[in-house]
C-alpha cells in the first residue's frame, strides 16, 4: 500500500484501542506530536513515553541502560494504566522494544506495528540487524565521539529529513542514545508470536530497513509502504496516522 497523499482511515470493523507509540534512537515521546491528535480524534487513548536515558529522560542515562530497561519502561507503563487492547507501535530501534514487550505482556496487546523498524528474533541484537555498512558507521561513531557507550546523533539528512522547519524542530531535541540497547540481545519465550503484527516501510530514503520488511513478509505479516523518509511521524504525520488507524481497524 503506497501512500503519497493524505488518505482517509477505514472505519468498518474499527474498535477503540490504546495506542502506545515508541520513538526510535535519539528521540523522545514528543516526536509523535503531529500524529497524536488524529488518533485521539478517532476516540483512542494514546501514550507516547520517552524511554530511559534519552531526551527529557537523558538525566537517567548511564552505560547500563540497555534494551531490557526500555522493555521494562513500556511494560510498566502498560501495567500502570491497566491498559488492554493495546496497539503497540515502534519506530526504528523501538522495533526491538515492541518485540520484547509483546513477549512479556501478550495478553494486553491487540496488535504490534513496526514502523521502519527492527524485526528481531530470540538472540538478535539490533546492531546485527543493520546492513553491514550502517552497522560499521555506528561502531565507528560509538568508538570515537560516543566514548565507547553512546551512539551520537545521526545526520538527519541521511534519514530523509530535508525541510528546514523539520530540522529546526528536531535537532535541538535529539540526544545521544545508549549503545547497550543495540548490543543487548532479545531474550524471548515465543509468547509474543500470537500477537497480530504489521510492518510499515518508509520508502523515500536509503531504505535501511528493507531487509526487516522482507523478514516481516516472510513471517506472513502485512507490509505497507509510505512515501516519505525514515522520520514519517515528522515528515508525513497525516498519512501515517491514517495508516495506523487503518491497520488498527484490521485488529478485529
Amino acid at each position: 500500500m503506497l501512500l503519497s497523499s493524505i488518505c482517509q482511515p477505514r472505519t468498518e470493523g474499527f474498535r477503540v484501542s490504546t495506542f502506545v507509540l515508541l520513538h526510535g534512537a535519539w528521540h523522545g515521546g514528543w516526536v509523535w506530536q503531529r500524529v497524536v491528535p488524529a488518533l485521539r480524534a478517532a476516540g483512542h487513548e494514546v501514550h507516547t513515553p520517552t524511554l530511559t536515558g534519552v531526551s527529557d529522560r537523558a538525566h537517567l542515562l548511564t552505560p547500563q541502560v540497555g534494551l531490557s530497561v526500555h522493555v521494562q519502561d513500556v511494560v510498566a507503563l502498560i501495567e500502570a494504566h491497566d491498559a488492554h487492547d493495546v496497539v503497540l507501535v515502534g519506530h526504528s530501534y523501538a522495533g526491538q522494544v515492541v518485540t520484547g514487550v509483546a513477549d512479556r505482556v501478550p495478553e494486553r496487546l491487540a496488535k504490534r506495528i513496526h514502523l521502519d523498524a527492527f524485526v528481531g528474533d530470540d538472540g538478535d541484537a539490533a546492531i546485527d540487524l543493520l546492513p553491514s555498512t550502517a552497522a560499521g558507521h555506528y561502531r565507528e561513531s560509538v568508538a570515537g565521539p560516543g566514548f565507547g557507550w553512546l551512539i551520537p546523533v545521526r545526520p538527519l539528512g541521511k534519514l530523509g529529513v530535508t525541510e528546514q522547519s523539520d530540522l529546526d524542530w528536531l535537532i535541538p531535541r535529539l540526544t545521544p542514545h545508549p549503545w547497550l540497547t543495540y548490543t543487548e540481545r532479545l531474550r524471548l519465550t515465543g509468547k509474543g508470536d500470537q500477537i497480530p503484527a504489521a510492518f510499515i516501510e518508509c520508502v523515500d530514503w536509503m531504505r535501511v530497513f528493507t531487509p526487516q520488511a522482507e523478514r516481516a513478509a516472510a513471517l506472513g505479516w502485512p507490509v505497507h509502504e509510505i512515501a516519505t523518509g525514515h522520520e514519517a511521524m515528522v515528515t508525513a504525520p497525516a498519512e501515517l496516522a491514517a495508516l495506523l488507524l487503518d491497520i488498527a481497524a484490521d485488529t478485529a
